[in-house]
């Protein structure tokens, strides 16, 4: 087993001055392209560093215990200054915006921050995309005041339907009753979209693949498959226990007949496959399944995500190593064409592709700069 190397540098708050570019307001008639040509359309927003679940693939207990310094919450961006952050990213490209965490639901009074989202436009005047990813150990309560506040979607993480298999996952012995109940709360509030992922972790909870599948099927609830992957410097990840998401779609596809979904948007990162009925056709009433294969089939050349942390640091990739401070923007007096030009500049020059260059990449020692933890922005 390799040896797992705590780091001991909170690299959080290294972060690269988010600089005005002189002449100032972008060129909004013109798409704002990286430098491989990716446009960008997907905005991840972290609430929170905090998370109640202590899940060895995101936060393991050993490193996010009682000791752990989490942020004060004057170092946290407030809803106004998220929402001010967001339209000036709406007016970029941005469509979709999906608030995460830690655990986004521990954020005090977040319906007023999605109220506030939800009466933004995208730059066409249509109404953003507005998603959460919750562990759903919160959403019975939550559901109902989230929908009608404006969450469009939302997507529940779920790593098992076996009790001791989710209470150990999890860490924390909280119950697979309680996640449920929040699913079917969610359901009972009027989310006609709602997704929930599984991370598979090979000997772990690979044998809850096809359980899953068939709880369900047929609901209504599209269920994806995420491969466990090396995000942060913490989890111990290794490739062996890596199962490919191609051998997860030859394990349902030996009870449930499959057929290829296009995506349903550019950029998507999971793969869509539909149930099938006799004649080999998708079923729409049988729903639907996904897989998010970022380890085995890197989907970098059309990733279009920014993600904005807890404490206003825009992270260009979820396996980063640095950050560019807009909440020194925010409280330095920028204006908001300063701000639109600074994110403009920086998504100009981005070139990130982590997943697919990483099988040349040394392998991380411990040494050096580390990457940023998923919890801090959001997976």
């Amino acid at each position: 087993m390799a040896e797992r190397v705590i780091p001991l540098v909170d690299q959080r708050r290294s972060a690269f001055p988010a600089a005005v570019p002189a002449g100032g307001v972008p060129d909004l008639a013109s798409p704002l392209l990286d430098r491989h040509q990716r446009p960008l359309r997907d905005l991840r927003i972290s609430v929170t560093d905090r998370c109640n679940f202590r899940c060895s693939y995101c936060m393991p207990k050993d490193v996010f215990n009682k000791d752990y310094p989490y942020l004060p919450h004057s170092a946290l961006l407030s809803f106004e200054e998220i929402t001010r952050l967001a339209t000036q990213f709406l007016r970029l490209g941005v469509r979709k915006i999906r608030l995460t965490g830690g655990e986004p639901l521990l954020r005090k009074n977040i319906e007023q921050l999605i109220a506030q989202l939800a009466r933004l436009r995208t730059n066409d005047g249509k109404v953003p995309d507005l998603t959460l990813t919750t562990n759903g150990s919160l959403l019975a309560r939550k559901a109902r005041a989230l929908r009608e506040a404006g969450l469009s979607r939302v997507t529940v993480s779920l790593d098992s339907l076996n009790d001791d298999i989710f209470r150990g996952m999890n860490d924390m012995d909280f119950p697979v009753a309680e996640v449920l109940a929040g699913i079917e709360a969610a359901n009972r509030a009027g989310f006609e979209h709602i997704k929930v992922n599984m991370v598979v972790k090979r000997g772990t909870n690979d044998h809850e693949i096809l359980p899953m599948a068939r709880h369900f099927r047929g609901t209504g609830i599209t269920l994806r498959f995420i491969e466990y992957m090396d995000v942060g410097s913490t989890n111990g990840w290794r490739m062996d226990e890596v199962l490919p998401s191609d051998d997860v779609i030859r394990l349902l596809q030996d009870e449930f007949p499959l057929v290829p979904l296009a995506a349903s948007s550019q950029g998507e990162t999971a793969k869509r496959w539909g149930y099938a009925d006799a004649s080999g056709a998708h079923d729409p009433s049988q729903g639907e399944v996904g897989v998010i294969s970022s380890v085995t089939h890197a989907f970098c050349g059309d990733c279009n995500r920014a993600r904005l942390s807890t404490e206003g640091q825009l992270y260009l990739c979820l396996f980063a190593q640095q950050g560019y401070d807009l909440r020194s923007l925010l409280r330095g007096g920028a204006n908001d064409d300063d701000i639109a030009a600074a994110v403009s500049q920086i998504w100009n020059g981005r070139s990130d592709r982590y997943s697919e260059l990483r099988a040349s990449l040394p392998a991380d020692t411990g040494a050096g700069t580390r990457r940023v933890e998923m919890s801090y922005i959001g997976g």
